[in-house]
């Protein structure tokens, strides 16, 4: 441990129009945002994939659009087509491009809002736990808590539209031709308990899948670069753009495989639930016609769209968070180096610039000596 040291930097100002400090709502609001950017989209470009997929669930069961068009109608019925590729030909040649992005409006809103949440209440949470309840808790245990928290209020969010968008890809003729009319003939027939009767298994696929996202996902990185046998440091930002997009897929994959029997069963239950039918018999029935092999079908397909999905969530994420450290930094303490409600437990070996705390805290990286409160 290096020696205390009461030397300073000279003290400047910390006010600056535009300048976020770190952990307050204006931050938290930042955050949000990032995760509409991540997940809205990306969500959204795989809607092709989740149709197929979807239609596979129908009979067997899988979540997300072009991948998860296709994932969609092959798990409900796997014979409908003989590939992936024969799948898209086929929806593309009857429906057009309309009809290989069928359902991209509800999955659009839907995961706007999970990502809202996502990456919104995970950084409060993580604020929370961490640093104010429990300071001394091994930092994956703060993920964990602190995703499971933050996806626990993401999918009450996503559920309503999660329901459209499955029965809207799961049926043919489709149940509806609109997120608009999706909404209104649930509504009408079931009320506004049938957009959450997949709920419970929802937050049974969603928040295993969150939990390894956020927690793996660092573990990847650092293991990465132990293995290159070079600091982080030592590379430049593109080198560093691309260990992080590698990490977000390898993280991807094993969210994919812990997540999936759950998605299976989520799609068979917005779209075989009988009326009235509670959720554990539902579950006990559709587990009775599929049983254990048809919780995993569908799987690779579900790996390449989640691994490549996580992979571009946490390099749209991460580099919005880069990009808002430069309204951090007006924000800094420049008395002490560090952001405000932080503080030195002792000098760092060889001192650190102001905006090399600022952005390892933005990528959530550990600084030896370094505190919040």
């Amino acid at each position: 441990m290096a020696a205390h040291n009461d030397t300073k930097m000279p003290a400047r100002s910390t006010k600056s129009k535009g300048g976020i400090e770190l952990y307050t709502p204006t931050y938290f609001g930042a955050c949000t945002l990032g995760g509409v950017v991540a997940c809205g989209p990306t969500h959204t470009s795989v809607t092709p994939l989740d149709l197929h997929f979807e239609l596979l669930q129908r009979v067997y069961s899988i979540t997300d659009p072009i991948l998860h068009q296709v994932k969609c109608r092959r798990q409900v019925d796997p014979k409908i087509y003989s590939s992936n590729l024969s799948a898209w030909r086929t929806i593309y040649a009857k429906e057009g491009l309309r009809g290989v992005f069928f359902g991209w409006s509800p999955t659009f809103i839907g995961y706007s809002f999970q990502g809202a949440g996502k990456y919104g209440f995970y950084e409060v949470f993580k604020n929370l736990y961490g640093d104010k309840l429990f300071p001394n808790v091994n930092k994956t245990i703060v993920y964990l808590g602190a995703s499971a928290s933050a996806e626990f209020l993401a999918d009450i969010a996503l559920c309503p539209l999660e329901a459209i968008k499955v029965r809207m890809q799961t049926t043919l003729p489709p149940f509806a031709n609109t997120m608009r009319e999706g909404w209104g003939k649930v509504v009408s027939k079931e009320g506004y308990g049938g957009l959450y009767k997949g709920l419970y298994p929802l937050w049974g696929r969603q928040i295993p899948y969150t939990m390894v996202k956020f927690a793996t996902f660092e573990t990847t990185v650092n293991y990465i670069y132990a293995t290159l046998g070079k600091p982080k440091e030592s590379y430049n930002a593109l080198q560093q753009t691309g260990v992080s997009f590698l990490g977000g897929y390898i993280a991807g994959v094993g969210c994919a495989v812990i997540s999936h029997p759950a998605d299976v069963m989520v799609s068979k239950l917005n779209a075989d639930r009988q009326p009235g039918e509670s959720g554990g018999k539902a579950m006990a029935r559709i587990y009775g016609n599929i049983g254990f092999k048809g919780l995993w079908n569908g799987l690779p397909v579900r790996i390449v769209m989640i691994g490549t999905l996580t992979a571009f969530q946490w390099l749209i994420y991460d580099s919005f968070k880069v990009l808002i450290v430069s309204f951090f930094l007006p924000a800094l303490d420049f008395a002490n180096g560090v952001p405000k409600r932080f503080h030195w437990a002792y000098p760092p070996p060889g001192g650190i610039e102001p905006s090399q705390v600022m952005f390892a805290l933005a990528r959530d990286e550990t600084i030896e000596g370094l505190h919040c409160g």
